[in-house]
């Protein structure tokens, strides 16, 4: 029976001697658990069998599983970053035109952001909370994906952030959104929701 153990970057001799033998990646098997990359002393895995790890989960008790919290820092084009824009002043605006405004990019990216969401927010159990940002001032990367996101998840709600209302920012074009920007925060552009899952 198959015991986890505290992971050490030291693979044993039988491991690496396989791995010599075998030197293109294997395919992760769809029929077999997905192994873990790191499971630390505190991880809550240390002593358990991969079958209690792994244990299937009956419909109506997904509910009660899943993480309190998740932060879903999402990729985006950094615009709200003076440190990142200033690099553009080496680089070259050309480059920012490419990378920042570019329209191609920005559809894909809203995709990205979208599914990086969704994903967060399917792995959050029932009464926890979920906050999504960025660094970006574009309502396209941040109201225009919450608004997309609230109408595609109907456990999703917006929930007030009471910290905010102390915090040097203001109110984003949806309500209990909120907004850093340099002239208003003394910082760089960010955007903050908070979302917390229901049940239906």
């Amino acid at each position: 029976m198959d015991v986890f153990k505290e992971w050490t970057s030291r693979r044993p001799w039988k491991e690496r001697k396989k791995a010599k033998k075998c030197p293109t990646p294997q395919v992760v098997s769809k029929s077999h658990p997905p192994e873990l990359i790191y499971y630390g002393q505190h991880s809550g895995v240390i002593g358990l069998t991969k079958g209690e790890l792994y244990k299937t989960v009956a419909e109506n008790e997904i509910a009660g599983y899943g993480y309190d919290k998740v932060l879903v820092d999402a990729e985006c084009t950094h615009d709200g970053s003076v440190k990142h824009i200033q690099k553009f002043e080496h680089w070259g605006w050309v480059t920012l035109q490419r990378r920042v405004l570019d329209a191609e990019r920005m559809d894909n990216l809203h995709a990205l952001q979208l599914n990086l969401l969704t994903n967060g927010f399917r792995l959050l159990k029932v009464g926890g909370s979920l906050v999504y940002s960025t660094c970006s001032l574009t309502v396209a990367q941040n109201e225009d994906v919450v608004e997309q996101f609230l109408k595609e998840n109907i456990t999703a709600e917006l929930t007030e952030i009471d910290a905010a209302r102390k915090w040097p920012c203001k109110g984003g074009r949806i309500q209990k959104t909120w907004r850093f920007d340099p002239l208003t925060s003394q910082t760089s552009g960010l955007f903050v929701a908070k979302f917390r899952k229901v049940v239906i």
